[in-house]
């Protein structure tokens, strides 16, 4: 099972925000992406989240509000710490290119040529965490694109297989709701995990259950508005637990 510490989960609704790092001109990850995101709130998927819930009992909400992207390009250069990734988020609240919300989640996506030397590829394919940010607490996210980096350990598709015809991006729609699920149920890192330390998309990590094949013949397990996606599965944090794409 999954047990509560007490921490502060992200009610109401959760904001989001892409960061675009690198190049990605004539890249349709941005508008795969974009849709993945706008189309959370209401489904089956998203309410596996709704299943945690606070000290005063309420719950995370359905409900994602997709606010705004932003491009950067390599403002940092192509070799990015933990700290970078931060400081790119603190940069774009600065500026005024992103608003300051505390109720909101900043996505850096990086480009496939980007590197996150703290073991993008081999130890992690995406994380979340927060941080005084803009003198703010700002919950943010790092998801990659590890098409050229990391394939095999971070996509479990293959190029001819990827829903969207994009193999990057079909792989970090999987990471992107791995992250956006922690983030959301322990923003903090104090609300929600494991006896080992797993939070809810952990204990769900590259189980996808059934797939299918779509209309042109590529591989998905679920439909999210006009796109099919292979997307792991989520802890449901009800009964005994379970993994599932749906509650």
């Amino acid at each position: 099972g999954i047990s509560y510490h007490n921490g502060p989960i992200m009610t109401g609704t959760t904001n989001v925000y892409y960061i675009w790092y690198g190049n990605w001109t004539n890249n349709t990850a941005t508008t795969i992406l974009t849709d993945l995101m706008r189309s959370f709130t209401g489904s089956p998927l998203f309410n596996t989240n709704t299943t945690y819930y606070d000290k005063t009992g309420t719950r995370v909400m359905n409900s994602v509000n997709f606010v705004q992207s932003i491009s950067d390009n390599y403002s940092l250069g192509s070799s990015l710490t933990d700290a970078n990734v931060a400081t790119i988020v603190q940069n774009a609240i600065l500026n005024g290119s992103l608003p300051k919300d505390t109720k909101g989640v900043y996505f850096v996506l990086t480009s496939a040529d980007v590197k996150e030397t703290s073991g993008f590829g081999s130890k992690y394919c995406g994380w979340h965490t927060y941080g005084t940010l803009a003198g703010s607490n700002i919950k943010y996210s790092f998801v990659g694109d590890a098409s050229t980096q990391a394939p095999s350990g971070c996509i479990a598709l293959t190029a001819s297989a990827a829903p969207n015809g994009n193999l990057g991006a079909d792989g970090m729609a999987s990471v992107i709701f791995h992250e956006l699920s922690e983030a959301v149920t322990d923003p903090n890192l104090n609300a929600w995990y494991d006896s080992r330390g797993a939070e809810n998309a952990d204990k769900c990590a590259w189980v996808f259950g059934t797939n299918y094949t779509t209309s042109t013949g590529k591989t998905a397990n679920v439909r999210l508005g006009a796109r099919d996606y292979l997307i792991q599965q989520n802890w449901v944090n009800a009964g005994t637990g379970y993994c599932s794409l749906s509650y």
